[in-house]
């Protein structure tokens, strides 16, 4: 199957240019089905009665900040802006326009960086490796998916990529469903064919199938935000038509009339320049992929914040511990023998955005000081 990666960028300063088309290859050396666009402006819907972030103080270079850095295969935009930075999601700050370079917000392994000062001001600065034209003749360009760097490792959500575990009603609704399977199984496992309606593509086409769990609560206001699919197999459409039939290629639990497909060629950002969000967030995490109970570095959580809050990939979070609320029963008893005393939310990790709906979002955790875990709140950075 083909996971379409768009390598573009949430905060693109180069937006203006007429930026070349890139036609990605997957990674077992086909076509992709879509090509990525290169370039592109932001998309931010205006958020009502939403406050500014005041400009922060200038970016904070960090102590051991190299004078010349040579991208290496396997960098992430994230490393590289912890190299230059104490904070990454200042890099946007730091970003030297360099009119020479095509495209000059895509980073190659091989590409030089350069950190230099105008007027007091710290900037970074893009050399192309040696046998990368300065400057490409506009046109259509095959390149291997995995060529420019991303900003977060592709590792880290190649099985959130297949396996989304919330769905948003509106998607919900529109999804593929299990109308039965062949024979007089009242379960399906791997090896058996599936009967399918709804929108499926073509011959070939991979689905993972996800049995829906429940309603999602935003804890807010204990509005259902989204719906938990936890996923149960993969399958290939082996036939078009309505309905369609699928073989099932694994199964991880059995799979049940009215379970939902969705298709595994998906569309995720993962180019794009880390930043904290220009609104005030305030929210907290609501689920984290897989179930876990504690939450670490690269694993995937769900926000109770999403587009109407003024979030959008790239976007940067403060995460903090939740303090717990305890009785204090030696400074100040009480009426009932003990004080209630809340503990202070203590700093626990960096997350940034990947995908945004419109009250929900997905981000990835990028550093985790102590355990994260679901309930603990997320806030733009200081």
């Amino acid at each position: 199957s083909t996971i379409t990666l768009v390598a573009g960028c949430g905060l693109n300063p180069f937006g203006g240019e007429k930026d070349e088309e890139y036609v990605p290859v997957s990674r077992d050396g086909q076509a992709a089905t879509q090509p990525v666009s290169i370039g592109g402006t932001s998309q931010r819907r205006p958020v009502d009665n939403a406050p500014s972030i005041t400009p922060m103080e200038p970016a904070p270079i960090a102590e051991d900040a190299p004078g010349r850095y040579v991208v290496q295969r396997g960098d992430t935009l994230w490393d590289i802006s912890q190299t230059f930075l104490r904070d990454p999601w200042y890099w946007p700050e730091i970003w030297q326009v360099n009119p020479q370079i095509e495209n000059p917000h895509l980073i190659f392994p091989g590409d030089t960086l350069s950190l230099i000062y105008i007027d007091g001001q710290p900037r970074i600065l893009l050399e192309r490796g040696a046998g990368r034209d300065a400057r490409l003749s506009p046109g259509v360009r095959v390149i291997p998916l995995e060529e420019a760097i991303t900003t977060i490792p592709y590792e880290a959500i190649a099985a959130f990529l297949t396996r989304a575990a919330v769905l948003e009603r509106e998607e919900l609704d529109s999804l593929p469903y299990v109308l039965k399977s062949r024979g007089d199984h009242l379960i399906s496992s791997a090896g058996v064919d599936l009967y399918a309606r709804g929108d499926i593509d073509v011959v070939g086409s991979r689905y993972s199938v996800v049995h829906i769990n429940g309603p999602l609560r935003d804890p807010d206001d204990n509005a259902i935000v989204g719906y938990d699919a936890l996923y149960v197999g993969d399958g290939t459409v082996r036939r078009s038509g309505d309905p369609a039939t699928l073989f099932v290629n694994e199964s991880q639990r059995e799979i049940l009339t009215g379970d939902r497909l969705l298709s595994q060629d998906v569309v995720i950002p993962l180019n794009f320049f880390p930043k904290p969000p220009s609104q005030l967030v305030d929210g907290q995490i609501i689920s984290v992929i897989d179930g876990v109970s504690r939450i670490g570095q690269y694993q995937v959580v769900v926000l109770n914040r999403g587009e109407s809050h003024g979030l959008e990939s790239g976007d940067v979070l403060t995460v903090l511990q939740k303090g717990a609320e305890i009785y204090d029963r030696i400074g100040n008893p009480g009426v009932f023998g003990a004080e209630l005393v809340k503990l202070p939310d203590e700093e626990a990790g960096t997350v940034m955005i990947f995908k945004t709906y419109d009250r929900i979002s997905y981000g990835l955790i990028m550093d985790a000081q102590t355990d994260i875990r679901v309930l603990d709140l997320v806030r733009s950075p200081q």
